[in-house]
């Protein structure tokens, strides 16, 4: 098996990345911008950097090697704050990144965008890779530019490039306060007896795949997708915040939690419904899914329940 880089690997959905091509036997190298994580997967090497460093880039970088790139700066919430540095601090250093993979000769670079924002209002549910391109945000722009490119220079430079597209990832390691996360938001705010907020009377329907679901399917492209193809990594099914809510109540009843919700207006930026159709990635690796929601969101509370106690100071 190639040895990889995996380009923001110590993250929420690099972590499991980087755990899977470890088990799969591979030499894994992961580069973060921050000190090394605890929950680094045995046998990988972390390389503290940023990605844009171009002269550490190609210390990194062997003929034949694989990439997997998650690195991102921002997040969709955060870039209507400043579209500026959503454009800036992310599209140049991608475009670099792809100069520098057809450099050194990679055998397959996966580049991690963006199934929730880049197909913008669906016209049919669940959305295929076919479906039309209107992102309504910052992020969702410079993702699907990222994209572009990213074909553009396989196409005419023959660069072994694929687009990983998940829906919306969840799992017990997701960080709340950063503007990301529904779920985990939820289940913080129930939690610390807070309220959650809901935009609109049923909130917005998602996609929600576990993180270890979307990591075997980012595998999945990087092993048996064809060069130059995008690929969905969804479950097919969607869910409204609401619905979420109503999983979480039974939860929040077993465990003596109330749960207060907080309807707002809907908001102008929130795509109504993102549900991806992943049958083009089934077809090419026999990947799907393997974790319900209804499981995974009831590991996330459970999991969320170790974490208050461990905060709580002790009697």
């Amino acid at each position: 098996m190639p040895s990889t880089l995996v380009i923001g690997g110590a993250g929420f959905i690099g972590i499991e990345v980087s755990r899977l091509l470890r088990e799969a036997g591979g030499e894994v190298v992961v580069l973060g911008r921050g000190t090394e994580p605890l929950a680094l997967p045995a046998g990988c090497r972390y390389v503290q950097g940023d990605y844009a460093n171009l002269g550490l880039l190609r210390t990194l970088l062997t003929p034949g090697c694989d990439v997997v790139n998650l690195a991102y700066s921002t997040v969709p919430k955060t870039s209507f704050g400043d579209p500026t540095f959503d454009l800036l601090s992310n599209l140049p250093p991608n475009v670099a990144l792809l100069q520098e993979m057809q450099r050194a000769e990679v055998r397959r670079l996966v580049i991690v965008s963006s199934g929730g924002t880049v197909y913008g209002a669906a016209s049919v549910l669940p959305i295929p890779e076919d479906h039309p391109t209107n992102p309504i945000s910052p992020y969702g722009i410079t993702k699907l530019t990222i994209d572009s490119y990213a074909r553009m220079f396989h196409s005419t430079m023959d660069l072994p490039v694929l687009i990983a597209r998940p829906a919306n990832a969840y799992g017990e390691a997701q960080r709340t306060g950063v503007g990301q996360g529904f779920m985990a938001a939820a289940i913080e705010a129930i939690q610390r007896g807070g309220e959650v907020q809901i935009y609109g009377p049923e909130g917005t329907i998602r996609d929600y795949i576990h993180v270890q679901d979307v990591a075997s399917g980012i595998v999945a492209v990087l092993q048996q997708g064809k060069e130059g193809n995008i690929y969905n990594l969804g479950t097919g099914i969607g869910a409204s915040n609401l619905d979420l809510i109503r999983l979480l109540q039974g939860l929040a009843d077993a465990d003596g939690f109330s749960v207060k919700v907080n309807h707002l207006p809907e908001r102008r930026f929130d795509v109504a419904a993102n549900v991806l159709d992943s049958r083009k990635l089934a077809a090419a690796s026999g990947w799907a899914p393997r974790i319900p929601l209804a499981e995974g969101l009831a590991a996330m509370w459970r999991h969320g329940l170790q974490r208050k106690l461990e905060r709580e100071p002790r009697p």
